[in-house]
């Protein structure tokens, strides 16, 4: 009868293992199940347009969403919005790109994460007839070329002219006096953040009074930017001002600045004017921002997608796109 009882218990307690394994690998698949759904395209859309944006975890590009989602209701169309998980997803961003071209789309919008990582999405979406937007971020146009593919439109900031802005701001406000000043760049290669270094780089070595020391990239991110910024502060204890190539590092740069107990004596310009940087620039930490208009150009970009569909233009290589270029706004206290 002991034996009996001690077989039921093992028996009861196998019977349990099992049952707990299996509500564990449950758990498991809903959640991946759920994680991409998040990304993946929609199963029963009837939009005609798809945009992939970078990302969503960026105010940036929330404020994009938002401004495509306004002009597509004031249209009266659908339009299905896509994003990658961060700025760093490269391969999921070219999978989801790839998912939407067996869909129902004619036309799509893309923000690249890099020069080259869709290039050939585009091609392929091309030989389908499918029309594209760049958006932002420019793609290699040179490259693509090279592919056979193209694109009907670029719509972005005039990223050259926002770093110039910003620079000249900062050799305004130093005045006859001058000084030391560093630029912390984005990610190395994208380029956005190229074209912002360019700008500022143009004007800082343009001002007499005005000596660039650094130009260091710190990856679009808020702890590199801190960092970075120590070092050149460390380096050039006589420095005066830092241009960021987004606002993300140039909230990074002022805690540095505030770290090394230098808040109020060196100027931080940064660039995009998300809420964060406007209420700093506000509060007196940041000198200022060069707002961009994430919001219009989301709602151009939808503009020229929708365009192409009712003029149904030719898709060629050896088209020049359209240049669209969206202004940017100097915002101080």
């Amino acid at each position: 009868m002991k034996k009996f009882n001690r077989i039921v218990v093992v028996i009861f307690a196998l019977m349990l293992t099992v049952v707990f394994l299996t509500a564990g690998c449950t758990n498991k698949s809903t959640e991946k199940s759920s994680s991409n759904t998040q990304q993946a395209p929609e199963q029963n859309s009837n939009a005609e347009i798809a945009i992939i944006l970078k990302t969503l975890s960026n105010p940036f590009w929330v404020k994009m969403k938002e401004g495509i989602e306004e002009e597509a209701k004031s249209q009266g169309i659908k339009v299905d919005i896509y994003a990658a998980k961060s700025e760093d997803d490269l391969q999921g961003q070219l999978n989801l790109f790839e998912d939407l071209l067996n869909k129902n789309y004619k036309a799509i919008g893309i923000a690249p994460l890099s020069p080259v990582n869709v290039i050939s999405p585009i091609v392929q979406a091309n030989k389908k007839g499918i029309y594209v937007v760049n958006i932002d971020e420019k793609v290699d146009l040179n490259e693509l070329k090279k592919a056979g593919g193209s694109v009907i439109a670029f719509v972005t900031t005039d990223n050259v002219k926002v770093g110039e802005k910003a620079a000249q701001y900062i050799v305004d406000k130093l005045g006859p006096e001058g000084g030391e000043v560093a630029i912390i760049e984005g990610k190395a290669g994208n380029a956005s953040g190229e074209a912002r270094k360019e700008g500022a780089k143009k004007v800082f070595e343009s001002a007499k009074n005005i000596k660039l020391v650094a130009s260091q990239p710190a990856d679009w991110d808020r702890a590199k930017a801190l960092d970075v910024a120590t070092n050149i502060m460390q380096r050039y204890p006589n420095i005066k001002a830092f241009y960021c190539a987004n606002d993300t590092m140039a909230l990074g740069v002022v805690q540095a600045v505030e770290n090394a107990g230098k808040a109020g004596k060196i100027l931080v310009v940064g660039t995009d004017g998300i809420p964060e940087a406007v209420q700093a620039v506000k509060d007196g930490k940041m000198a200022a921002t060069v707002a961009q208009d994430p919001a219009k150009i989301g709602a151009t970009s939808l503009k020229e997608l929708i365009k192409a569909l009712k003029e149904k233009p030719k898709i060629s290589p050896d088209i020049e796109p359209t240049f669209i270029a969206v202004d940017s706004q100097l915002i101080t206290k």
